[in-house]
């Protein structure tokens, strides 16, 4: 099963820098790419098969995952989808000597980034992994924004959540306060909490933080 540890907890080895997991049987291309990459400050993990990366950990770092598509025992291809259902969602570039068009598209169409050709040139290898680990930089901030936001939502009571859904729904006070039952001046005290708890100042920031969160009305 693999673990990833945290930044934190990752061994003293470990720095902020991204790091780049290499799988392939063929130990001179492990070697030849773990130069290449710490060559540009990059910090690698280096597995020759897929079981010994499973039985692995990896660090809770922006990264990327270069695959051979022959594999001792899985297909690199197989081992795409293995990774996925464990929820290992970090970029994968592919590398063969043996490829042909349909595992080309069956690799991108599953989300990697790139599918080289063994040989490959040493930048175009490079331009690959920056290329993904940008890209897995933006999904982990963008997945850290998403947890600030339902952080913020779940500080909402019940009533201000209804009262959220109605506000950006473009219901006045009054209105509001007819559909639920409660006095106006109520309502505006919980659309203040609303909007407090939120970190929003305005209504369109609030509608903006709204439709992230799916809200529709209740």
């Amino acid at each position: 099963m693999i673990r990833q540890t945290s930044a934190k907890t990752a061994p003293a080895a470990n720095s902020s820098q991204p790091v780049v997991i290499v799988v392939d049987d063929d130990l001179a291309v492990r070697e030849s790419l773990d130069s290449l990459f710490r060559s540009i400050g990059l910090q690698t993990r280096l597995f020759g098969s897929p079981a010994e990366l499973l039985q692995g950990s990896l660090p809770n770092l922006p990264g990327c995952i270069i695959l051979d598509v022959r594999l001792p025992g899985i297909s690199g291809l197989d081992f795409q989808d293995q990774l996925a259902r464990h929820g290992i969602d970090l970029p994968i570039i592919f590398m063969t000597g043996h490829g042909d068009i349909p595992m080309t598209v069956r690799a991108m169409k599953a989300g990697a980034i790139d599918f080289l050709s063994k040989p490959f040139r040493d930048q175009d290898m490079l331009d690959a992994v920056t290329t993904a680990i940008e890209r897995d930089k933006n999904r982990r901030t963008k997945a850290a924004t998403d947890d600030d936001l339902r952080a913020e939502y779940e500080t909402l009571t019940p009533r201000e959540r209804e009262v959220l859904a109605h506000v950006v729904s473009g219901l006045m006070n009054k209105q509001i306060a007819g559909l639920i039952g409660l006095s106006e001046i109520t309502v505006k005290i919980h659309r203040g909490n609303v909007m407090r708890k939120m970190g929003v100042r305005s209504l369109a920031d609030l509608v903006r933080k709204a439709e992230a969160l799916g809200i529709s009305l209740p």
